[in-house]
């Protein structure tokens, strides 16, 4: 038994290897805990979040959510002119590996709960990019029906990038923008890739 009174420690009896998962989970942390005042580890971790908010401010891994003709100067953006990728900025396929979401184009109501579902899958600390008129008030469509007046009122958007379409030099400076908005804010959790 553990001399720890926060909750009772249950050890595995001797050749019984089957216990619930929470009961795993609890005895895990003990020894992780132990472990760590065993090596007064504690002291390591400030620097080792500090790397990690370091690497994916410099490096944000980017899911395009292009719907419409700021998807084409995203497509420049990645090109040799202006070669994104020297800033650290990755373009990923999947939600599950992406920082940061861009969405440039109008948001209809009926492609607004495939966005969500997207932004859910993203791992913490994620950010959103509204890239565009259309992305940011809905744009010559903001009037019509079924387009949704800016992406903000579906998910958290972080940067805002105007323009009709928006150049990939206001692309690039709103990625500067995003990494100080990091910097300032260093409670973000941190998530290992």
């Amino acid at each position: 038994m553990s001399s720890d009174t926060r909750r009772p420690s249950k050890e595995p009896a001797s050749g019984i290897w089957a216990m619930s998962s929470d009961d795993l989970m609890f005895w895990l942390d003990d020894k992780i805990e132990w472990a760590f005042d065993l090596v007064n580890a504690r002291r390591f971790i400030k620097p080792v979040r500090n790397l990690f908010t370091w690497s994916y401010r410099e490096s944000p891994w980017i899911l395009h959510f292009g719907i419409m003709c700021c998807a084409l100067e995203m497509a420049a953006a990645g090109g040799p002119r202006f070669d994104m990728e020297r800033f650290g900025i990755i373009g990923r396929s999947t939600p599950r590996q992406c920082d940061v979401l861009i969405v440039n184009g109008p948001v209809s109501r009926k492609l607004a709960p495939r966005l969500i579902r997207l932004y859910e899958q993203m791992a913490e600390p994620k950010f959103v990019i509204a890239m565009g008129e259309c992305a940011i008030s809905g744009g010559p469509f903001w009037e019509s029906y079924n387009v949704v007046e800016g992406v903000d009122k579906v998910i958290p958007v972080d940067i805002y990038i105007p323009g009709c379409p928006a150049r990939p030099e206001a692309m690039l400076d709103g990625f500067l923008k995003l990494r100080e908005k990091i910097k300032k804010e260093r409670d973000y959790k941190v998530h290992v890739r």
